[in-house]
């Protein structure tokens, strides 16, 4: 992809999540987890993590925007399964037993190279934990790859609120309507729709994932 191919492109950036999209999605994971703990998929699910279609008070989604520290949020889900007449479930050993994630995928950070050599801007969006961050900011060069990069717990809005998208946007100094942004939830993908932008679903799965590069590329080359 070159600035040749992009001459006529709509878009003046494009918006990636993380987890999913540059590693192996963690939803591809989860119900193979929830049958190896014995509990129901979408049980589990709700208990542990809330619900991903929506951005409420769960205690993973308040660890998620920022509002209350790891260990605050275990002990509260904790309590949740407790509630639920599960057993103790700590979101830690939870993701855990969903298993790795795999190698980076270089095709995607292929597709962010050739994105930003070709002019447009690059932006990263994603939910993350405080917690976290030194884990997953050493996965890919997120200095080389991205203009911006928005983790959830930092700015305290999680997807799939419509107003992370907008900030995103406004951090990039681009209107909505000429961003196009990439997730494997489709969820997050309605969201980003709400606010404005285009929006591609990738999927769980390295072969989706691969597809939806396809189709991004194709998006980009045309008027």
């Amino acid at each position: 992809m070159s600035v040749q191919d992009l001459e006529s492109t709509r878009f003046d950036a494009v918006l990636f999540d993380f987890g999913g999209v540059f590693m192996d999605s963690p939803f591809a994971h989860a119900e193979d987890a929830a049958g190896r703990l014995g509990i129901p998929f979408d049980q589990l699910s709700a208990v542990v993590f809330g619900s991903y279609d929506r951005d409420d008070d769960h205690p993973w989604h308040r660890l998620e925007r920022g509002e209350v520290p790891l260990e605050v949020a275990r002990a509260e889900i904790v309590e949740l399964s407790r509630q639920a007449g599960l057993p103790d479930l700590d979101p830690l050993d939870v993701m855990a037993t969903m298993g790795s994630s795999g190698e980076p995928r270089e095709f995607m950070s292929d597709l962010v190279r050739d994105i930003r050599g070709a002019g447009l801007k690059t932006g990263l969006v994603t939910n993350n934990v405080a917690e976290f961050a030194a884990f997953w900011r050493r996965i890919v060069p997120l200095d080389e790859l991205f203009d911006d990069v928005i983790d959830s717990s930092a700015v305290g809005v999680r997807k799939p609120n419509a107003a992370i998208f907008s900030l995103a946007c406004e951090r990039l100094s681009v209107e909505p309507e000429r961003a196009l942004f990439i997730d494997d939830y489709e969820g997050n993908v309605q969201g980003a729709q709400r606010a404005g932008l285009t929006a591609v679903c990738c999927g769980y799965t390295a072969e989706t994932a691969r597809a939806a590069v396809v189709h991004v590329r194709e998006m980009l080359t045309r008027p």
